[in-house]
């Protein structure tokens, strides 16, 4: 019998639609970057915590070398590289708990970082073909972006705070969209299933910039600070380590994203969140990732842009579905066809009587219970 985590991993060979603009389950080398900028007279003790961790992460699974680099003109910045068998191995890591710790030695000599994840392309040494390409990974072919960058956040309020937080959540004054010359904020989509939240936000130009500038406004500061109380996970935004934390742990970036069609009036914003099974997170983002790499080719199917955004065993899929998602087929509007697949890897299957319903009706019943409710969805003019 062939597992749903079988034919996921058979999959990564077959060369993605040119409709993707980004994913990272092709399956090439990933290569991460990242700028430091160290505190005067802290280069040593950031030398030494760099020690600390580069033999920690040689032992993480994926990881496969590093470099340390400092400027020739300014001591105070510094370069880290890193190369990795492929994204998932990085991103299950960079995001998991024991990254937190890793890490913490850096932040009392650490200014200010920047990180970037590149998928290797080419490389010197001449093209490679056949066995020697599929030993080097290298990404099959560029990706055709749209210029927009995909990020949400991710946390859990107090039970029985759901209304009052959904509340302060939808009413508040929108930002200024314009963050600089180059940056500006698209669409902010934020949802709610139960007493988790999800912010999903759109930004043409540099993503972290765009954060700065968002944290900065004074009508999103005074949102930030009337959800504190009800929040299952105690922050501070005034102490900048508190502040840090929380959001490193709210992280849900974006793993794959395929458009169907630019425009659409008809098409209405969702959100789903599926339950994962333990350590199936990954597994089935990535399934959910083939099928609608498979049906944006599929003149049919109501999808008509996907982004999927995965840490851990959290997944959410954001997609645009015309002529809203009662008209939809349950099926194309799950991502998944197969209740044994759902059974497999969710949890939104968990009593006898839903088992015993026919195929579209248990397929129904896992969108029904997938579906996130919209608190606001917000675009910027001119996105």
């Amino acid at each position: 019998m062939t597992t749903t985590s079988e034919r996921v991993a058979g999959s990564r060979a077959r060369q993605a639609s040119q409709r993707v603009s980004q994913s990272v389950f092709d399956g090439s080398r990933l290569r991460v970057v990242l700028l430091v900028d160290v505190y005067d007279g802290a280069q040593q003790q950031f030398l030494e915590a760099y020690e600390q961790l580069c033999n920690q992460v040689a032992s993480v699974p994926g990881h496969v070398s590093d470099q340390l680099c400092q400027s020739i003109e300014n001591p105070s910045q510094w370069l880290i590289t890193s190369e990795w068998e492929s994204a998932p191995p990085f991103l299950a890591w960079v995001n998991s708990e024991e990254h937190v710790a890793m890490v913490e030695p850096l932040h009392s000599c650490v200014r200010d970082t920047r990180s970037l994840r590149f998928h290797v392309v080419r490389e010197t040494g001449g093209p490679a073909t056949g066995a020697d390409r599929a030993e080097r990974r290298l990404q099959s072919s560029p990706r055709i972006g749209d210029g927009v960058i995909r990020h949400a956040l991710t946390f859990t309020v107090k039970p029985g705070s759901e209304e009052i937080v959904a509340k302060i959540l939808a009413d508040y004054a929108s930002p200024e969209p314009q963050v600089d010359d180059t940056t500006r904020l698209c669409r902010t989509s934020l949802f709610m299933h139960g007493n988790r939240v999800v912010r999903a936000i759109e930004v043409r130009g540099d993503l972290l910039s765009a954060l700065r500038h968002v944290s900065r406004q004074p009508e999103v500061r005074a949102v930030e600070e009337a959800i504190n109380p009800h929040l299952e996970q105690d922050r501070d935004l005034n102490d900048p380590e508190s502040a840090r934390v929380f959001f490193t742990r709210a992280a849900l970036p974006a793993v794959h994203h395929v458009t169907a069609e630019r425009m659409d009036a008809q098409a209405e914003r969702y959100a789903l969140y599926y339950p994962t099974r333990a350590d199936g997170g990954m597994k089935l983002a990535e399934l959910l990732a083939r099928q609608d790499e498979a049906a944006a080719d599929d003149p049919r199917s109501p999808v008509l842009r996907s982004t999927i955004f995965q840490r851990d065993d959290c997944v959410v899929r954001l997609i645009d579905v015309r002529g809203g998602l009662e008209a939809a087929d349950p099926g194309q509007a799950l991502g998944l066809s197969d209740p044994g697949q759902v059974a497999e890897l969710t949890t939104l299957e968990d009593d006898a009587a839903g088992a015993s319903a026919s195929k579209d009706g248990r397929l129904a019943r896992f969108l029904e219970r997938a579906r996130m409710d919209l608190v606001t969805d917000r675009r910027s003019p001119d996105a």
